[in-house]
C-alpha cells in the first residue's frame, strides 16, 4: 500500500508512526525538531489519515507497508519510532525485517497482549450521524455526552473532514471497529530484534508496567526503558521537550 507521508530535513532517515485514531499531523512539531538531524518521515498508517483504506488491517501488513515505503524512497535502513499502536507496528516491523531497522524507539506500549479498551470511544464515534450533521461543532456536542475528556474529543475531531458535501472520518471506522482486537495483539513469543531499542513510558501511564520489563528484554535484548515523569500515555504531547531530548540522545 502506498502510504501518505510528509518528509522534512536531511540526514539518516527516521520514520515516525502515530497511534490508533491518530495521524501524521500529531507529530508535526516534533518532526521539525528531528529534521535538524535526520530526514524525518511522519506517516499515516493504513486506514488512518490520508492513507488508503483497506479491508485488511493487522500489524503484519502495516509492517509490509513500511517496507514498501522504504523501497519506494530507496532506503536500505532507517531509524523507526512509534507510539502506542504505532509502537506495536514498529516492533513487528523490526522483528520481521531486522536488517532494515538500525534503531528502534517504542513509546508507551509493551510487546504483550492488551485487552480491548476502546469500546466506549468506538461506540461514541459510531453514534454520530455524519450524513445529517452540518459542522464539527455538532459532532463535538454529540461526543461530549460519551467522552467528557476535552483533549480526547479534540484528538478525535481532527479526523473529521468534508467529503462530497458531507462530513466523514479520515480513519476507517468500519474496519477498525470490526478488527479492534488486532490493536492489542502480542508479539509472537519467539520473535526478537537484536538492534538498539529504547522504550519510553509515562510515569502516570499504566501501559508499560514493571511486570513487562522482563518480556521487553526477552524480545529486545539490547533495549533500555526510560520513564518520563508526570506524563501519561501521550508522552510526546504532554512532555515534548523531555521526550525529544531522550529520543535524540538515543538516536545520536
Amino acid at each position: 500500500m502506498k502510504l501518505h507521508f510528509r518528509k522534512y530535513g536531511e540526514g539518516f532517515p527516521l520514520f515516525i508512526l502515530h497511534g490508533l485514531f491518530g495521524t501524521a499531523d500529531n507529530w508535526n512539531t516534533l518532526a521539525k525538531g528531528y529534521a535538524e538531524h535526520f530526514t524525518t518521515y511522519i506517516i499515516d498508517q493504513r486506514n488512518h489519515g490520508q492513507s488508503p483504506h483497506s479491508d485488511v488491517w493487522n500489524y503484519e501488513v502495516m509492517a509490509q507497508d513500511l517496507i514498501e515505503l522504504m523501497d519506494d524512497e530507496g532506503l536500505a535502513a532507517i531509524y523507526l519510532m512509534g507510539h502506542s499502536m504505532g509502537g506495536k507496528a514498529a516492533m513487528f516491523t523490526a522483528c520481521l525485517h531486522p536488517q532494515r531497522i538500525q534503531k528502534l524507539i517504542v513509546s508507551d506500549i509493551a510487546p504483550r497482549y492488551y485487552p480491548v479498551h476502546h469500546t466506549e470511544i468506538i461506540e461514541a464515534l459510531q453514534s454520530i450521524p455524519l450524513h445529517s450533521i452540518h459542522s464539527r461543532k455538532d459532532a463535538e456536542t454529540m461526543l461530549e455526552k460519551s467522552i467528557p475528556d476535552f483533549a480526547i474529543r479534540q484528538f478525535l475531531l481532527k479526523n473529521l473532514y468534508w467529503k462530497d458535501d458531507q462530513l466523514a472520518w479520515r480513519f476507517n471506522l468500519e474496519v477498525i471497529s470490526r478488527d479492534i482486537e488486532e490493536v492489542g495483539k502480542k508479539l509472537p513469543e519467539e520473535w526478537k530484534y537484536e538492534g538498539p531499542t529504547l522504550f519510553l513510558r509515562g510515569s502516570k501511564s499504566g501501559y508499560i508496567q514493571t511486570s513487562d520489563e522482563s518480556n521487553i528484554i526477552k524480545h529486545f535484548p539490547q533495549s533500555k526503558i526510560i520513564t518520563i515523569q508526570d506524563a501519561g500515555h501521550w508522552i510526546h504531547a504532554e512532555k515534548p521537550m523531555e521526550y525529544f531530548t531522550e529520543t535524540l540522545n538515543f538516536l545520536k
